[in-house]
């Protein structure tokens, strides 16, 4: 996805209008097939634990892995067992895989192999999100709770609780695809909703922030202070939904970027070879560096972590809990 049509996604220009009829074509069908789900002409299947789904409903991704990884460590601490379920984004295979420590991002996708390395909890991915669930119990019967990374609007599988994250761009101009964010109409129902505090106040949703890790690590286990690479030339790499969100976030640690790299989304670096200078020291994010190692062990990921209201964490703790107690769980939304 282009950085000009996200930027062109900010505000209601020139482009976003042209695109608008072709916007209302869109919500027409996103309303045609809930209604095909609900009236059961589209099947949806459940799977025999409760499920969570972490998604969006703005394109382009809106932090929802930090996210997920909270969840999961909230989890954890519970003494939960969690599985996570992934489409497994940008793959080349199509095959239903669990994601093991030593799997190749080309072969289940960046997302899901960092949260498998991140989490060390199980990790399945498949083209339809309810063949990796049906996959992950199989393999580890002794999983409580399935959370799903990203699938709002995957209809198929059936849910249990449903949290739609944001970040700060909002909803952007508001508008549906191709002429806005949006996969879908917003307001719509959800059980959770977290987002920065201003979004979070004025739409009835937790607030979360998100900052910079204090601590980073190279692909030789390296580790070091975040700090400790004040004054050093840096090149900036980021292919991610909003790399400039990123660089933004190191220059206001402090950090000198001599150089940035803004490449697209789920950006495998197995073509072209960027100019990266052996001299400079790289910083990336997390989901690069499942990449980026490969070729440069040296670079120095930069995770990104949240901090979320801790006023969500009890009414969600209690709708789980009816979930796991029941068995049948809730319909689809």
């Amino acid at each position: 996805m282009g950085h000009a049509l996200q930027s062109a996604w900010l505000r209601r220009g020139a482009l976003a209008c042209l695109l608008w009829p072709l916007s209302l074509l869109f919500r027409a069908l996103v309303a045609l097939r809930r209604r095909l789900y609900r009236s059961g002409r589209l099947k949806s299947a459940r799977l025999p634990v409760p499920v969570v789904v972490v998604g969006n409903v703005v394109a382009g991704g809106a932090g929802k892995t930090p996210v997920l990884l909270a969840l999961l460590e909230h989890l954890a601490a519970r003494g939960l067992r969690a599985g996570v379920i992934s489409r497994g984004y940008g793959r080349r295979s199509r095959a239903c895989l669990e994601v093991g420590p030593a799997s190749q991002p080309e072969q289940v996708g960046d997302e899901p192999l960092l949260i498998q390395r991140a989490a060390g909890v199980p990790v399945v991915v498949a083209r339809r999100r309810i063949d990796a669930g049906k996959a992950l119990l199989a393999a580890h019967p002794e999983v409580q709770v399935i959370v799903c990374d990203d699938g709002l609007q995957h209809l198929a599988l059936q849910r249990d609780i449903e949290l739609c994250v944001f970040d700060a761009r909002g909803l952007g101009n508001g508008w549906l695809q191709p002429a806005g964010p949006l996969r879908e109409p917003w307001p719509r129902q959800v059980d959770f909703m977290l987002a920065p505090a201003e979004f979070a106040a004025a739409h009835q949703g937790f607030s979360v922030e998100r900052e910079l890790a204090p601590v980073v690590c190279n692909g030789r286990a390296e580790r070091t202070d975040l700090s400790a690479l004040r004054g050093k030339p840096l090149l900036a790499v980021a292919g991610i939904a909003n790399p400039p969100a990123f660089f933004g976030m190191l220059r206001a640690q402090g950090l000198d970027l001599e150089c940035t790299f803004a490449l697209p989304d789920h950006y495998d670096f197995s073509g072209a070879p960027l100019p990266l200078d052996p001299a400079m020291i790289i910083v990336c994010t997390e989901k690069d560096a499942v990449k980026l190692w490969r070729s440069r062990p040296d670079a120095w990921a930069v995770p990104l972590v949240v901090r979320i209201d801790p006023a969500f964490w009890p009414p969600f703790d209690r709708l789980l809990d009816a979930k796991l107690s029941s068995v049948h769980g809730s319909e689809t939304a």
